[in-house]
């Protein structure tokens, strides 16, 4: 179970750096909140929220038919 978890993190790390070099970056999607002050900033993704939500939903249809 250690092996499986630890290959599945190394899985999800590589992909963070692939999905990196695409042209729509994560985190930086229409919807997603940055406020920045003089010495604070606030960050809120609702966008990517949103998107992941959706496509994580759409491979769980996908994997129970």
């Amino acid at each position: 179970m250690l092996i499986t978890l630890g290959l599945l993190l190394v899985g999800a790390g590589v992909l963070v750096l692939l999905l990196g070099r695409l042209p729509i970056r994560l985190g930086r999607l229409p919807g997603d909140i940055y406020i920045q002050g003089k010495n604070s900033s606030f960050y809120f993704p609702i966008g990517t929220c949103l998107l992941i939500s959706v496509l994580l939903s759409l491979v769980m249809w996908i994997i129970r038919r």
